[in-house]
């Protein structure tokens, strides 16, 4: 096996896969009937819950539906894009939905890690804060066939 160099950032688990839906509702009762999956936690989210977000190194205000239920020790977020611009609708837009991101990497310093990965060159494709918290999408498509999530917690 080769040697390689020190990891940009550090990841010690993989907590989320992130689903990209055109209908919560619908993908909802999908994944229920078929795959037995559920309960589902649902909540709408935007500014009044989300600050300082951004999209594409831009200052945004979007809107979007989330739907949570764990599956064994992965959350499963079913996301639909509400209102505004977002890397959500975009995909939707682009794939017309699917798989879009693994992640929920949970670091202590995520500014520090979005530095460190920006200048490998992976771009913060969308982030925000929430009281507490902030979480960051960076592109990791090329190199690793998807996008990234890190978020940092409420402590």
């Amino acid at each position: 096996m080769a040697e390689s160099a020190s990891p940009t950032v550090k990841v010690s688990g993989l907590h989320q896969v992130g689903i990209v839906v055109r209908d919560l509702g619908s993908s909802v009762q999908q994944y229920e009937s078929i795959l037995g999956i559920g309960p589902w936690q649902i909540t709408d989210v935007g500014p009044s819950i989300l600050s300082d977000m951004t999209y594409r190194g831009r200052s945004v205000k979007h809107s979007f539906r989330v739907a949570l239920a764990t599956v064994g020790s992965i959350e499963l977020e079913l996301l639909q894009p509400v209102e505004g611009e977002s890397i959500y609708r975009e995909f939707l837009e682009e794939q017309g939905g699917g798989l879009h991101h693994l992640g929920h990497v949970r670091l202590d310093n995520l500014d520090e890690a979005v530095r460190s990965l920006e200048a490998g060159g992976f771009a913060c494709l969308q982030s925000g804060r929430y009281p507490g918290g902030a979480y960051a999408y960076m592109d990791t498509t090329k190199a690793l066939g998807y996008v990234v999530e890190l978020v940092q917690e409420p402590r």
